[in-house]
């Protein structure tokens, strides 16, 4: 996404009032640190010298990131050079180990997405003994190579002996039921992203955090930042944005269901000219309409369709709320990644290919995101036409696994490459006749059976189980797809 320096500065601005919301609730916020996991991935130059890289990784390497920290609340437990430390495990190590230390200081945690935090907490449970022994000893694991790392983490560590024996002791117990209570006992919220895909990892985080209150501040994307939460102390289910004006123009585009399922005006992000009449104004939208989010940006996007499905959820004073309901088209998501029904069909049909020369085909699939274990992966459900006679191996559906990944985009790629936030893709063959009963169950709740489409993703607990009792045999792609650190392909189209 095109961005300008006027751009990042808005972003810093709308999360600073984000955290003005956030202490009417909460006092004294600025009296205390946040231990956020931050981190920033690597970037490319266009053709023309520009750097192309994630939004995340623009704020934290601008300035006004930097001049922020000087903000009341802007107070964090990790050093600036953890952070852009691109190596994921000393980035990682480095943050837990300084929020560890300042753990009686810390009044909030945090990540971009829930996904990310509960990734910090499997870490500390693989690596407390080694946290543990730095505490102790006031020295830097040498693991962590990184020398401004290193020397910026021990700027804050000393020995601390009677510290580390209480986080041994409490990481040691056989359950880690409130652990972030437990060892950062002034925290008082979780700032996480809950919304949207990332709704399914909040009952993990009640379970780590003896349920703190999970905050989702402001509503973003890297187009544009777009609004704050003004009660951002509701339960998950229940957030809505209030959008605010200045951060760029709002159109909305009225969505319509058919059956239950999204039917959109188009599928292109730009719009024709009978499409654009359709748009409306933020003055001039509906309660209990959706919509999706069309913006015009400071930084060039015109009338760009976000893909954010939103459900207008009531009014503040005079200013509509907006709950987020969906990704349009994305039909799977782990962490940061979206994967849509086209490119994962096309996925599918790339990884049929090795099942050729066994004469064996695919008669239906679906998919889901398991996040039971984390990092979580992506899980197909195959249905085979065995026309052949000869017994196809496991090495076989681990090269069909391996070809999906392939066939998926860059930051699935860099999801499981770099930075291990997805784990390995699985194909679960099923017996014969189970997509027949997965249709049966749809009819029995009322769907027509000359309409019934097989859903390309499920998240009915239900549906999983009825596949899974008809699984015949499991199978994981054997390593990660290709990815190479700044890689991109630019074409000139001069």
């Amino acid at each position: 996404m095109p961005t300008i320096q006027e751009e990042i500065e808005k972003r810093f601005h709308l999360r600073g009032l984000g955290m003005s919301v956030i202490s009417q609730f909460v006092p004294d916020l600025e009296k205390g640190k946040g231990m956020y996991f931050w981190s920033i991935k690597s970037e490319a130059k266009t053709p023309g010298g520009l750097p192309a890289r994630p939004v995340l990784t623009s704020m934290f390497k601008s300035p006004y990131f930097n001049n922020n920290r000087f903000s009341p609340y802007a107070n964090y437990t990790s050093p600036t050079e953890t952070i852009l430390c691109q190596d994921s495990y000393q980035n990682m190590y480095s943050q837990m180990l300084c929020g560890l230390y300042q753990r009686k200081e810390v009044l909030r945690v945090g990540s971009p997405f829930a996904s990310g935090f509960i990734r910090a907490i499997r870490f500390l449970e693989k690596h407390w003994s080694l946290l543990c022994n730095d505490i102790r000893t006031g020295t830097v694991n040498a693991q962590i190579t990184n020398l401004s790392v290193r020397e910026s983490v021990m700027k804050i560590l000393k020995p601390d002996p009677e510290l580390a024996d209480f986080i041994e002791a409490e990481c040691s117990k056989d359950s880690w039921q409130g652990i972030i209570a437990r060892l950062w006992p002034n925290t008082k919220y979780v700032d996480v992203i809950v919304t949207g895909s990332m709704s399914q990892y909040t009952p993990t985080l009640d379970y780590y955090s003896n349920g703190l209150p999970l905050v989702s501040s402001i509503y973003a994307s890297s187009e544009c930042h777009f609004g704050v939460n003004l009660n951002p102390f509701c339960k998950p289910s229940e957030v809505c944005y209030t959008l605010i004006p200045t951060m760029c123009y709002f159109e909305f585009a009225p969505i319509h269901r058919d059956n239950g399922l999204i039917n959109s005006i188009s599928k292109s992000k730009s719009l024709n000219e009978k499409e654009q009449n359709q748009l409306v104004d933020l003055v001039d939208v509906k309660i209990g309409q959706e919509y999706e989010l069309v913006v015009t940006t400071y930084s060039g996007l015109y009338r760009y369709r976000v893909g954010d499905v939103l459900r207008v959820a009531g009014y503040k004073n005079n200013a509509p709320q907006f709950c987020f309901v969906c990704r349009e088209n994305v039909i799977l998501s782990i962490d940061s990644d979206k994967t849509d029904e086209a490119e994962l069909q096309n996925a599918v049909k790339n990884a049929v290919h090795n099942l050729i020369p066994f004469d064996a085909n695919v008669v239906e699939y679906t998919s889901y995101a398991d996040t039971t274990a984390i990092p979580g992966h992506y899980v197909l459900y195959w249905e085979l036409s065995l026309n052949g006679s000869t017994h196809i191996p496991p090495s076989v559906f681990e090269d069909c696994c391996l070809t999906i990944e392939e066939s998926l985009n860059s930051v699935y790629h860099q999801g499981r490459a770099s930075d291990k936030s997805i784990g390995p893709l699985e194909i679960r063959i099923v017996e014969i006749g189970t997509f027949d009963k997965l249709m049966d169950y749809f009819v029995s709740l009322g769907a027509s059976p000359d309409q019934y489409k097989t859903p390309r993703c499920l998240k009915s607990a239900p549906l999983v189980e009825l596949l899974n009792s008809r699984v015949m045999s499991r199978h994981f792609s054997p390593t990660c797809p290709n990815w190479v650190p700044g890689h991109k392909q630019w074409y000139n189209m001069n």
